[in-house]
Order: structure tokens, then sequence, then C-alpha cells
């Protein structure tokens, strides 16, 4: 029987603001498809100078790690273990007092495919929509409320502030930004949520699911920025938006969600949020057991 199979049939990564860094990446090989979504940061300056901001540097760094290193037979908490020691050292070696709230981290979501099926991995707010033949559908994400919990404590950001641009937005309001900074000093700390970063022990916490393919299926991996179209907007469910990606590709959804965040609520009143736009980064797959 031939091996379980990853093919990309599409893939898209673009800027929530085209004048910043994209602190997004994603990347592929034989055995293996992923979305990296570096997180913003909250220092009150960039360290790590070659990739634009530091989040897209530490993106940058597990995309590279993951594209050359996993391989049908490599444990991905291995090879996400080695680059995650490889970053602290090379970051924390130059910049050695940085707060903690100001280090580089990141959520991913990952299908590994091996000789025995595939799996989902992810850590944070990156996720996996899955369309089956049958059209049954399934949602994959390593913190199942994190869209839930973020949209509230962004509503009261903005119900304290009117919008997401006043007041200097999330990062300019010293009460939010400081609420931010108490929540990124947890992460990767017992207790808190697990992310890719500077602590190589999160290799440790990554989730992970099997995925039950029956013939072909289709999927889309994905940042929380694309995702919004299914759980923030709900202009689709999942298999709605699978097939309108097959149909159309994924270009035009991203059009479409930029007129959602630009045009119909800027300042994020009626879907609330952080950002007017996020990184947005897909990729859509066609998977065979």
């Amino acid at each position: 029987m031939p091996a379980p199979a990853i093919k990309i049939l599409d893939a898209r990564s673009v800027p929530g603001n085209p004048a910043k860094p994209n602190d997004d990446r994603f990347g592929y090989n034989e055995a293996c498809a992923f979305v990296i979504d570096g997180a913003t940061g909250l220092g009150d300056r960039q360290y790590m100078d070659a990739s634009g901001s530091d989040a897209a540097w530490i993106a940058a760094r597990f995309a590279d790690g993951f594209t050359q290193e996993i391989t049908r037979q490599t444990p991905v908490s291995d090879v996400a273990r080695a680059v995650s020691r490889e970053a602290r050292a090379t970051f924390l070696g130059s910049n050695p007092d940085v707060p903690r709230y100001a280090w580089p981290l990141s959520a991913f979501s990952m299908i590994h495919a091996t000789d025995n099926g595939l799996t989902f991995y992810g850590l944070g707010d990156s996720c996996v929509f899955l369309l089956q033949e049958d059209g049954s559908v399934s949602f994959h994400m390593a913190i199942p409320d994190a869209y839930v919990r973020e949209q509230a404590q962004a509503q009261s950001h903005i119900a304290r502030t009117g919008g997401i641009t006043k007041d200097g937005g999330a990062l300019g309001n010293a009460e939010t930004l400081a609420a931010l900074r108490r929540h990124r000093e947890s992460q990767n700390t017992a207790g808190g949520i697990w992310t890719l970063g500077l602590v190589p022990e999160s290799a440790d916490h990554l989730v992970s699911e099997k995925l039950k393919i029956n013939g072909t299926a289709h999927a889309i991996i994905c940042s929380d920025g694309f995702a919004d179209l299914v759980v923030l907007y709900a202009a689709y469910d999942t298999a709605s938006l699978i097939r309108t990606a097959l149909e159309k590709g994924l270009a035009p959804m991203i059009e479409e969600l930029r007129r959602f965040e630009r045009e119909m609520d800027p300042e994020g009143l009626r879907y609330p949020r952080f950002k007017q736009s996020d990184d947005t980064t897909a990729i859509l797959v066609e998977l065979t057991a």
C-alpha cells in the first residue's frame, strides 16, 4: 500500500500591515506541512536584527529547522527541542538581561506524515481545519478555548479605549500592555501555556492528535489570522472554508478577510480583536492515508 501522503495545493502568507514585517512563516517537505505564527513583540526594542522583528526571527528559526530536519522517522519533539535550545543560546547569549515578556515565541500547527499515519501537532493558537471525503469535519488546536478568551480580552480593551486604533492601540495603552506582558511572562512556565520559543522544555508539551483519514481528505493549516474567517467573522464553517479554498484558492479568501478588518469593522466594535489586521498564513493540503 502507498504510504500516507501530504500534497500541497496552495499556500499564502500575507502581512497584516504591509509596512511591517510578516511574523508568520510556513513550510513543508515530504513528511510535514506547517504554519508558525510569531507572537507580536512586547518589549521596548528589537533585539535580533536579521528578520525585521524578533517574532519573525524566532518563526524563521523554527521554520528552517522543521523543513530541514523533520522526516517520516523523526520525532517532531526532538526537532522542536533542538531548535529551541539553539535559539535560546543565540538570543540570550547576546541579550542576557532581556525581560521575559520580551522573549520571542510563536504558535504552530503541523500535519506530520509517517509510514503509519498522519498526526496533528501544535502549540498555541494556530490550528487545522479538516474535511473528510464523506463530508465530516474536525478542528484541531492545542488550546481549544484560545480564540474565545482572546476575543473577551480584546473586547475589554476596546470597551475601555473606544476602538482598536484609539489610545495608541493595544501596545500603546498602559493597562492593556501590562496585562499582555503578564500573560507573556507566564508562557512556557508551569501553569502557563506552552509555545515554541527559547524554552526547550516546551517540546515536552506538544499537543498531538492522530488524524483518521478515510480515503482522501483536505485540510487547511493556518495561523489565527486566517482562522478568524471561521472563529471571529463566521463567514464560513469548516466544510465551506475548505471547499471555497479548493474552488477559488486562498488569495481571494484573504482579500475577503481584509474587507472585514478594514472596511466592515476597522475599530473592532463588532468583531473584537487587538489588531485591525493580523498576519495571515494558510496552507491547503490534500491528505491520503
